[in-house]
């Protein structure tokens, strides 16, 4: 087992090697080096998995330096198989996708060299070997998005990653130099066994050790997944191959949902900064979300909604179910790589099929269709409303019956109930020949998603958590006071109610179409279109700092 998991970073490392001597062989020959070594990579980390499953105890291998040791926990084993999966997937695609590219031999040493940055990241077992991995991750990531030297934007906008993911690195430095000075040692399960036996031992500035560490990994955490407001070198990556943007959304950028988990004992002591989290993580989630809705380009749409599902993965890390976003993690993984994969079929497609709707008269007189219709707008709120919440409530009550006293899983089902609500009322919104057939296809689909993402997700948790205590120590840190609980849980019910009625009420009058636009429609959408004037920001920064520069120049007689 210790000979496999030394291999695992080290056959893409060394794909990348031969790939870099045989750079001036044919290229099929270089694809299928690659690809080969790839596939390899997949099986040893199902044979991991697997000789974890018969003896599930964690194991922390030490290379005998110091550092370049590796953590064997599940954690490790299920990011390592999800890395090597959608890499093999990448690397196929790629076989014919860059096959007319210039530097076909570099690219795939690059990704070769991707592969093993993160493995060795997902793996590591002290704090160097996590830093040097997380730092490489960023150097090879600038040189794949930049890997068309005649495209300006591509260049331009690698450096901005680049740059963002450098900001980022500095907290994570910062955090191991306090944790190593505090404990004296590298290796990341000692630095946590001495956290659990006394937290209160180390202070820094004041502050308790294991919230200032928190604080600094969740700003780690912010930039490497695209947390507002260090988010807008996402979207603009799209100028890169698009089997980097499949890496990129499918992987990389989850770094950060790793990251919390990994430092989870630390975490366990820092609930302040678990609020910072579940904050941070719902301004960027619902940003991203109504960003991704203005976007005319998909990649860039896809690039937003990536955003988005980042933020719901800091909300599920921000109320302490740590597991559940590790599923979320994966799952969105291997959802947004399909997408980004299938970009080019579906731009294709929209180039063949307009997909205008068409009028009444349309459907009824020329495609001889019968004129669709909708259901009563009362029954169909009744619906939308309460459907959703006993398909949450009773599917995580029969998989969990404890669920109803942690704070995090309630928040967690009040977004599922208005995630469930707005399927529903989108589903309303769609004339239909036979809409009672039309919703009751969409509930049944909603019963079945939501039983198995509640049954796999409470599985998951026994699986990555399997020490109880710590799970519900997690939540319990990520609690707030019961009865602020309470009032806001209140407030926001009310709030979405209302407005659902509010929504059914204009549709139903006929309000919601045609008609002119307020001023504050408009202005709303001036803001979104201008992405809320983020990038405008760092854009008038940037002149700010080039402008100041110039001064010192002058006046410093520098240049």
């Amino acid at each position: 087992m210790d000979k496999l998991s030394a291999l695992i970073p080290a056959v893409p490392l060394l794909s990348a090697v031969l790939i870099t001597l045989l750079a001036g062989r044919p290229r099929h020959m270089v694809a299928r080096l690659s690809v080969g070594l790839s596939a390899l990579t997949l099986i040893l980390a199902i044979a991991l998995l697997l000789l974890y499953l018969g003896e599930p105890r964690p194991q922390w291998l030490s290379s005998g330096w110091g550092w370049g040791g590796l953590y064997l926990d599940p954690l490790s084993h299920i990011m390592a198989l999800m890395v090597a999966g959608i890499s093999l997937v990448v690397h196929v695609y790629s076989v014919r996708y860059m096959a007319e590219e210039p530097g076909y031999a570099r690219f795939y040493a690059l990704l070769d060299l991707m592969t093993a940055a993160i493995l060795l990241m997902v793996a590591a077992g002290d704090l160097v070997t996590l830093l040097v991995a997380w730092h490489l991750v960023g150097v090879v990531l600038y040189f794949l998005l930049g890997h068309d030297m005649q495209r300006p934007a591509a260049q331009r906008y690698a450096f901005w990653s680049f740059f963002t993911y450098r900001l980022g690195d500095l907290p994570l430095v910062l955090a191991a130099v306090l944790l190593y000075q505090a404990y004296g040692t590298l290796s990341l399960p000692v630095l946590f066994q001495q956290i659990a036996a006394d937290p209160g031992a180390h202070a820094a500035l004041g502050v308790p050790l294991p919230t200032t560490v928190g604080f600094l990994v969740a700003l780690a955490a912010f930039a490497r997944s695209a947390q507002f407001p260090l988010h807008t070198w996402l979207p603009y990556t799209m100028e890169g191959p698009t089997p980097v943007s499949a890496l990129m959304h499918a992987g990389i950028v989850n770094a950060g949902g790793f990251l919390i988990n990994r430092f989870a004992p630390v975490f366990v002591h820092a609930g302040d900064v678990l609020h910072l989290v579940f904050a941070v993580g719902l301004v960027t989630a619902i940003l991203g979300s109504v960003l991704m809705l203005m976007q005319n380009d998909i990649k860039k749409s896809l690039g937003y909604s990536t955003m988005g599902q980042m933020g719901f993965m800091f909300v599920e890390c921000g109320v302490g179910a740590f597991s559940l976003a590790i599923y979320h993690l994966i799952a969105h993984g291997l959802f947004k790589g399909t997408l980004f994969l299938g970009s080019g079929s579906m731009i294709g497609n929209a180039r063949r099929h307009d997909n205008v709707p068409h009028d009444d008269v349309y459907t009824f007189v020329v495609e001889r269709k019968p004129v669709a219709s909708r259901l009563p707008w009362v029954v169909a709120a009744v619906i939308t409303l309460v459907v959703p919440f006993l398909i949450l409530g009773l599917s995580h009550w029969l998989v969990d019956g404890d669920f109803v006293g942690r704070q995090g899983a309630l928040i967690l089902l009040f977004f599922g109930w208005v995630t469930g609500a707005q399927l529903l009322f989108a589903t309303y919104r769609l004339r239909a020949d036979s809409p009672w057939r039309l919703m009751a296809m969409i509930i049944l689909s909603l019963v079945v998603v939501v039983a198995g993402y509640t049954a796999i997700g409470h599985a998951f948790d026994l699986f990555l958590y399997p020490d109880r205590v710590l799970s519900d120590r997690i939540y319990a840190a990520a609690s707030i006071p019961f009865g602020t609980f309470e009032v806001l849980v209140a407030l926001l019910t009310v709030a979405v109610v209302v407005g659902w009625l509010a929504t059914y009420y204009a549709a139903a009058n006929g309000r919601s179409r045609g008609g002119q636009a307020s001023a504050l429609r408009l202005a709303f959408y001036s803001l979104i279109s201008r992405e809320f004037y983020v990038a405008d920001v760092y854009a008038w920064l940037t002149q700010a700092v080039l402008g100041l520069s110039k001064r010192l120049n002058v006046w410093f007689r520098w240049v």
